[in-house]
Formats: structure tokens, C-alpha cells, sequence
């Protein structure tokens, strides 16, 4: 009898994780869940703070990204009160390598704060202001070709993360202060990251040159042969990009090109997602892996219903894999708050635990629930 229960319970289990799509379409999200859970992320994460080098570094950056969506999502006064605080504490400075993306990642919290408080004198934004006129305007190693490393520094923004970090603040910043000089220069910085980064047969980022086939001659591949796309690194772009449409203006001209790659991404990720809702470290090579990883899964879950709540991306099709994701995401939330499995600070797919936490990871799960919430 026992063993009958017990391979019962193992057949109800594995019916449990495969949901499908139709099913999940019909699910009802509890938004006063959805809310709760993010408050509790935000809470347990203010009492740990982590970040790689400075409070001011992309780690944080990313983190108080998320917290700015879920203000501007919910108006839960938490929210901003954590960006508020931040802010004055950093006294509203960048990180200090002005030519490296990641260092002004910071700032979409700033300008977040700035658009939502007109007190004199409390918002500073020449920090922000100092480090994109160097970083767009001024010559340095990567903008001249000189850097030769295998990482193919011979651009700007070399790295398909900093596609994350400096565009939607240079957008944003434009939008702010009515510059749309800055948004044509993020553009042109943008194309050369797409022309030597996006593999338009697999319709993926490359993290870095270093992980571009030439050829079938590439020693970069996954143990099943196939191109090595890292979860997080798409994530970070497709994040980007609903950041990036989210504040660009509906007439600018080259805005076409964003909506298209958004939706070509969005298509590609949405095909690779695994039947529990998680994307793997490794987008081709999902085998390797036996749990899902939380922070590419929380950026492609924001992208994706930011989508869907914008008309971009078909509802009917897009919205059972944003369900099943956020229902996953939640899952590998622990009762205090902390969101786990979180692959820790790299550049290629690596293995996660449920212990295995890292601010980014709480920033795209905020994200992820600023965009659930608004699903109907």
C-alpha cells in the first residue's frame, strides 16, 4: 500500500510540473501575492546587501532597477523610499570607470528618483550627466580598435550585458531632459554591439567574441555540440530592450529596429523554454543543467509580459509562458524572501543552487512581478 501511495504521489507530481499551456492561460494570478512576495524580496534584500565591487557597481544597478519597476508598478512607498535611500547614501554617483557600461547602470535609479521627486536641491543628476558625455563623447582603448583581447574589445559595449547597463539610461536620460542627442548616440553604440554580437541564425547574443563561431572551426561549444548562448546574457538584453521601448518615443526613427529585434528575441526564447518554466544557464544546451536559473528567467519574464501588457507580443501565445515562469520564479523564493537560484557573477552558463543568491537576481525578480501584476 505504501508503495502504491508513494508512486501516486510521483505521478501526481510529475502531472503538477508539466502543466499545460492552456491550463496555465486560465490560471488566476493572486496580485496581493504577487505583491507580497516582491516586498518580501525587497525587504530581505535591504537587510543583505551585496555588491561586487561598490554600492554604486552594475550589481546594484540592476538590483535598483528592479525596484524602480516595482514602484512604478504598484506606488508602494517601500519601493522608493530603498531608491531614495540609496541614492543620497551614494550621494549620486556612478562607479568611476567612465568608458565601461556597467559603472553608469546605477543611474536608471537616479533618474527614476529624479522624474518622481521635484524637491529642490534633493535630486543631483550632474554625476550622471559627467560620466555619459565622457562615456559617449571622449576616446578611449575600446572605442579605437586598440585593445586586442580575445573578448573582441574593439567597441564600446564588447559585451552583450551592456546592452543592460548603459542604454535604457542613456534613453532614459534623453526622455528626461529632452536631449534626444543621447538616445542617436546610444543607437549607433548599439548597432555596433548588434552587427559583431547577434547571431541572426540562432536569433541570440553572444556574450562576447570569444563565444562567436567563425565557421564550424569554433572551440567555444556546449559538451552537445551546439553554440554556447548564455541564459542571463539574452536576458540581460531582452530585459534591456523592454526598458529601452518602454521610454523611447513612439515616433523616434529608429525605433522599428528595437520592436523587431524585441519580437525576434521574444519568439527564439519563448521556444526555448523548458516544460517547468525556468530557462537553463545555457539556452542550447539545456541538459546540462537540472534546475532552471532565476535571473535570466526573471529578466525574460519581465520582457515577455512587458510585451504582452504593451500589445507587442500575442497574448494568446505569449502569456501562459510569462504564467508558468513567474509561478516557477516563486518557487525557488525562500520563506524569509531570498530568491535563490541565481547564478553567481560570470560570463558563460554555470551551474546555480537554491542557496545561491546575488542582488541582480532579487532585481530581475522585481522586474519579473512589475510586469505579472499588470497581465489581465
Amino acid at each position: 500500500m505504501k508503495k502504491l501511495v508513494l508512486k501516486l504521489l510521483a505521478v501526481y507530481t510529475l502531472i503538477g510540473c508539466a502543466v499545460p499551456h492552456k491550463a496555465v492561460a486560465q490560471m488566476a494570478l493572486d496580485n496581493s501575492e504577487i505583491e507580497a512576495s516582491m516586498i518580501k524580496a525587497l525587504e530581505w534584500q535591504e537587510a543583505h546587501p551585496i555588491f561586487a565591487i561598490a554600492p554604486t557597481d552594475w550589481t546594484a544597478g540592476a538590483y535598483y532597477t528592479g525596484v524602480a519597476r516595482a514602484h512604478k508598478t504598484t506606488k508602494d512607498m517601500m519601493y522608493m523610499a530603498a531608491l531614495k535611500n540609496q541614492a543620497y547614501n551614494n550621494d549620486w554617483q556612478t562607479y568611476n570607470r567612465l568608458y565601461h557600461a556597467d559603472d553608469v547602470a546605477i543611474s536608471y535609479s537616479y533618474l527614476y528618483v529624479g522624474m518622481n521627486d521635484n524637491r529642490p536641491g534633493f535630486v543631483n543628476l550632474e554625476p550622471t550627466q559627467k560620466f555619459l558625455d565622457a562615456h559617449l563623447f571622449e576616446d578611449n582603448i575600446w572605442k579605437s580598435g586598440k585593445d586586442k583581447t580575445t573578448s573582441g574589445k574593439t567597441i564600446l559595449w564588447w559585451w552583450c550585458d551592456a546592452l543592460f547597463m548603459a542604454p535604457p539610461v542613456l534613453n532614459l536620460y534623453a526622455k528626461h531632459t529632452n536631449q534626444p542627442k543621447y538616445l542617436d548616440e546610444m543607437h549607433k553604440f548599439y548597432m555596433e554591439t548588434y552587427n559583431q554580437l547577434f547571431d541572426k541564425e540562432e536569433r541570440l547574443f553572444a556574450r562576447d567574441m570569444r563565444y562567436v563561431w567563425k565557421g564550424n572551426n569554433k572551440d567555444e561549444k556546449e559538451p552537445n555540440g551546439k553554440k554556447i548562448f548564455w541564459s542571463r546574457g539574452n536576458g540581460w538584453v531582452l530585459g534591456g530592450l523592454a526598458l529601452l521601448l518602454d521610454d523611447m518615443p513612439k515616433e523616434y526613427k529608429h525605433r522599428p529596429f528595437y520592436e523587431n529585434l524585441f519580437k525576434v528575441m521574444a519568439s527564439r526564447i519563448l521556444e526555448l523554454q523548458p516544460e517547468d518554466g525556468l530557462w537553463r544557464t545555457s539556452l542550447l544546451c539545456p541538459e546540462a543543467y537540472d534546475h532552471g536559473e532565476v535571473s535570466g528567467s526573471g529578466f525574460y519574464t519581465f520582457a515577455l509580459a512587458w510585451g504582452v501588457n504593451n500589445g507587442i507580443l500575442d497574448k494568446a501565445k505569449y502569456q501562459p509562458a510569462v504564467k508558468k515562469a513567474w509561478q516557477a520564479l516563486k518557487k525557488c523564493q525562500h520563506s524569509d524572501g531570498r530568491v535563490g537560484w541565481v547564478q553567481n557573477i560570470g560570463a558563460s552558463p554555470e551551474p546555480a543552487s537554491a542557496d545561491s543568491w546575488q542582488n541582480f537576481g532579487t532585481g530581475a525578480f522585481l522586474m519579473a512581478g512589475s510586469e505579472v501584476l499588470k497581465l489581465k
